[in-house]
């Protein structure tokens, strides 16, 4: 693979195009400072606004969101894997019907798996602007997304409708849904008290992994944070492997599956074979933190850290796993 190739699957952080009209919650005080940003895959994005930086889905979706402090994003239920792992500033989760069932705030290189099937919410409780970043189950990530109907009336307070075509349309700027398009029902109360209410005791021990926790694991070998018996076990249609200084493979490697690298921190340097020299790495680039990279399957490629001090990032793997809700243990099941 040659290296203009490569650039064209590298995302980098200070290139990132941001989309602040995303969401239903877009006009709503308190939410309206958010930015958000797809970077593989179509997202959930709800306006045509977004910019996506790479097309291609391997089975998943990476996006981001950015907010300044104080700002949040609205309660909202997917039906399909949302990891958050916090690349900058401080972040509180919170969930349930109304937003008060549980909460947890993490700090930077934390993750957290929230459950399908609850309504969550974010917030930037930092005091600085914040990013944390996204990796959601499927390569539809966006037709798996309810808002709670409060999320959907205030916003219509402040002139967004959501059509049940998943399209915003903002009656402040004069649009009207088109001719066969009705709002957004809400959900009946029916449906809502089939929501499971989880605690933060039930959450946070079952679905959190803290990054001084996951360097501490990674002495030897990366750490698997997410599958079948990982850190935090579920099979949400990707792993998830955690890889410091300490644990990167010591050998050029190659996978027959869609590999993404997200560095946390440090720079790294990625090398790979472009075919054109035997087998041998001969191709480069620099990763930073906020970076991300799409490696292809069967690329051979090598990774190490291309300064002293701290490094980290994840690794994202595309699996056979269907993209379906959250393996409860049995205790939450």
């Amino acid at each position: 693979m040659t290296p203009q190739q490569m650039r064209e699957r590298i995302v980098r952080y200070g290139e990132l195009k941001p989309c602040k009209t995303a969401f239903i919650d877009a006009h709503t005080p308190g939410s309206d400072q958010k930015e958000n940003f797809t970077i593989i895959g179509g997202g959930v994005s709800e306006s045509p606004d977004q910019h996506v930086h790479i097309a291609e889905t391997p089975g998943f979706n990476i996006g981001a969101a950015g907010q300044p402090p104080k700002c949040r994003n609205s309660l909202h239920v997917h039906t399909t894997a949302e990891v958050f792992f916090v690349l900058k500033g401080r972040w509180r989760f919170f969930w349930g019907r109304h937003g008060d069932a549980g909460e947890v705030t993490l700090d930077e290189g934390d993750i957290i798996n929230i459950p399908t099937g609850i309504f969550r919410g974010f917030e930037n409780v930092g005091t600085d602007y914040g990013m944390i970043m996204a990796i959601l189950g499927g390569d539809d990530a966006g037709g798996g997304v309810d808002w709670a109907p409060q999320v959907i009336e205030e916003a219509s307070a402040h002139g967004l409708v959501l059509g049940d075509n998943k399209c915003l349309y903002d009656t402040k700027q004069g649009q009207t849904l088109p001719a066969g398009v009705k709002p957004m029902p809400v959900l009946s109360d029916e449906v809502l008290a089939a929501f499971p209410e989880f605690t933060a005791a039930q959450i946070v021990p079952n679905f959190v992994a803290r990054y001084n926790d996951l360097m501490a694991l990674s002495d030897q070998q990366p750490v698997q944070v997410i599958g079948a018996n990982a850190v935090i076990p579920d099979r949400p249609g990707f792993d998830l492997d955690f890889i410091s200084r300490e644990s990167i493979p010591n050998r050029s490697y190659s996978v027959d599956k869609h590999e993404v690298l997200m560095v946390m921190r440090g720079h790294w340097r990625l090398r790979w074979d472009n075919g054109q020299n035997n087998g041998q790495n001969n191709g480069e680039a620099i990763l930073a933190p906020g970076d991300t990279c799409a490696v292809p399957p069967g690329l051979s490629h090598s990774l190490e850290p291309s300064m002293s001090g701290e490094a980290s990032l994840f690794r994202v793997y595309s699996n056979d796993d269907p993209a379906g809700a959250t393996q409860l243990p049995p205790e939450l099941a």
